[in-house]
This record gives structure tokens, C-alpha cells and sequence, in this order.
């Protein structure tokens, strides 16, 4: 049975005693900046000269440092850039500055797993990836909750790397909800898996195939919307709190016999042998070379799925409904795509 980790298993005066850079300040980035500094950690923060996020963070009340400063300064050095910056970062910044002893942590596991980054060994390596967005992490850290974390250890050079990785585990909130030990691999593998087939890239494609099907047949654009993407939410938060099994109690009688009949139809032993071929390319290190490859190349391949996904027909009639709403959801981060990334 797995074992899971709570705020009572781990010691948070062992990251509190320590110094701590946070490089990047975007989604996860400020999340771990503001739970840590709130949980009586000392951070700064490590940004490259001329970046966006330098106003945000300064506004907040971090000192920002270089990247070389800031890992010069630290006893850990959490890497929360992009996965396609990481390994450059690290390479001209923090390799030449990293101390002895010292703690490398990352949210994901991507440039570890497939050897873009590789740590000495005098280095304590750990894995701390909260189980949503970092937005969320903040969100309900200051609620007094948390968002369960995975952690993982792959180079233990002083003999207390875990105590450490639970120690900031808490420190972020995440214990609050439940930790749960993890590798590298398992936990790139099974995000990069989940993203694509399911999260993303499954549930994307689906959507747009459910709204071209009944746009094809005759029907109203705004009423598909309605039928695969608007009410999507309801079902998933459904299965969020209850499982699946929650989610075909809560719908009709008839929406549930569909589920069972209908479902497997659509969602036939096809896609899981296409799933295999997914998790496979994964696995190999196909699917992070084809995209490191593409983003050191300038992203010409990424940037024109982007653009071929704005053009779908579902977008233009999204924004249109969504005006439409007596109320309104604000996001700073986001609205309707144009916001600066």
C-alpha cells in the first residue's frame, strides 16, 4: 500500500535553516517563492537580466539576484524555468556556482530523466512536483490547504536528501494535502503520459472531433460548444471529487446507460494501443527529442500546431459565447490568448 506523507512526517525548521534561490518566477516559480517565504524561509530569487518576471518579484518583496548570484548565495537552488531553458541555465549558470553540498531541486523531472541535465555528485538532486498548477499551489496554501506533492530523490550525497525533500514539501504546503514518494523517471513518464493522451492532447482532440461531428451534421455551432466543451467542467470537477464512479451517480439515467454503451465506441481498444505507442515514445526519449529539437531550432513545429489550434472553428465560437456570460472569469494570466507569455 503506498504511504503517504504528512505535515506531522516532516521537520520544517531542516529548510528553514537553509538559504534558498527560486530561478524562474512564472507559474511554479512564485508559488514556491511566496509558500517558502511564508513558511519563515529565507528566498531570493534568480532571474536572467531583462526579464518580465524581475517587476513581479520585486513587486512582491523578493530580492532578485542573477541566476549565478543567487546560486552562489544559496544552499538550494530550485530550477523552475521552462524544460526547454533548464539545461542552458543550468549549464552557464548555476554549474559554475553551485556549492558542495548544496540541494538541486526541480518541480518536474523532464532534464534529469532524459540527461540534459547532469548534477555532480557532491550535489543532493530531489524531485518536488505539486499535483496542479502553481496558481492553485499559492491559491490554497493561503487558504490554510494544500495541493498534494511527489517526491522523489535521484542523488543523495549528504544522507538526508529526503528529510530535506519533505521538509520542503511542507514548507510549500503540499503535506497539508499528502506527499507520495516517487523516481524521476516514474514521475516524468506518467506526467508526460497523462498530458498528452489524457489531460491535453486527449481531451483537446476529443472536443474539437465531438464539436466538428455535430457541426457537420447540421447543427448549430453555439449549441455544440455548449454540449462538448461548456459542460466538460461540470463532469470533470465531478470526477475530481468522487471518482468516475461519482460523476455516472450524478448524471441522468440516460446520460449514465450512454456512458457504458457508447463510450467504448468511441474510446476503443485502438486509442489504448495508440496510448501504448504514446507512452513508448516517451519512454524511448523520442518525444523529448523531437521537442528539445524543435525549441533549439526556433519552435517552427510548435508554433504552427499553436496556430493551426487558434483557427479551429470551437475558438471563435468559445469567445463569442463566453462574452455572452452574465458573469465573467477574470484571469490575469490568461483571457482570450493574446495575453503575453
Amino acid at each position: 500500500m503506498t504511504e503517504i506523507f504528512y505535515d506531522a512526517d516532516a521537520d520544517l525548521a531542516l529548510i528553514q535553516a537553509k538559504k534558498v534561490a527560486v530561478v524562474g518566477y512564472g507559474s511554479q516559480g512564485h508559488a514556491h517563492a511566496l509558500n517558502l517565504r511564508d513558511s519563515g524561509v529565507e528566498v531570493v530569487v534568480g532571474l536572467k537580466e531583462g526579464s518580465k518576471s524581475i517587476a513581479k518579484a520585486t513587486e512582491a518583496g523578493f530580492k532578485v539576484l542573477s541566476v549565478a548570484e543567487a546560486t552562489a548565495w544559496a544552499d538550494v537552488i530550485v530550477l523552475l524555468a521552462p524544460d526547454q531553458f533548464q539545461r542552458h541555465i543550468y549549464r552557464d549558470e548555476i554549474a559554475p556556482n553551485i556549492k558542495p553540498g548544496a540541494t538541486l531541486v526541480f518541480g518536474h523531472g523532464f532534464n534529469i530523466r532524459f540527461g540534459y541535465i547532469t548534477a555532480p555528485e557532491n550535489v543532493d538532486v530531489i524531485l518536488v512536483a505539486p499535483k496542479g498548477p502553481g496558481h492553485t499551489v499559492r491559491r490554497e496554501y493561503e487558504a490554510g490547504r494544500g495541493v498534494p506533492v511527489i517526491v522523489a530523490v535521484e542523488n543523495d550525497a549528504s544522507g538526508s536528501a529526503w528529510a530535506l525533500a519533505w521538509s520542503y514539501s511542507k514548507a510549500i504546503g503540499g503535506l497539508r494535502a499528502g506527499g507520495i514518494k516517487t523516481t524521476f523517471t516514474e514521475e516524468t513518464e506518467t506526467d508526460l503520459f497523462g498530458e498528452q493522451a489524457v489531460l491535453c492532447g486527449g481531451t483537446s482532440q476529443l472536443v474539437q472531433y465531438g464539436f466538428e461531428t455535430l457541426i457537420e451534421a447540421g447543427y448549430q455551432p453555439q449549441i455544440a460548444y455548449f454540449e462538448v466543451l461548456h459542460e466538460l467542467k461540470l463532469i470533470v470537477d465531478l470526477m475530481w471529487e468522487g471518482g468516475i464512479a461519482k460523476q455516472r451517480w450524478s448524471v441522468s439515467d440516460t446520460a449514465e446507460y450512454g456512458d457504458y454503451v457508447s463510450g467504448p465506441r468511441v474510446i476503443d481498444e485502438r486509442v489504448k494501443d495508440n496510448m501504448k505507442a504514446v507512452l513508448a515514445d516517451i519512454q524511448s526519449g523520442a518525444f523529448a527529442k523531437r521537442f528539445i529539437d524543435d525549441q533549439d531550432a526556433g519552435g517552427p513545429e510548435f508554433l504552427a500546431l499553436r496556430e493551426k489550434g487558434a483557427q479551429h472553428p470551437i475558438e471563435a465560437t468559445g469567445k463569442e459565447l463566453r462574452a455572452l456570460f452574465a458573469w465573467k472569469q477574470v484571469d490575469n494570466d490568461y483571457t482570450d490568448g493574446s495575453a503575453a507569455r
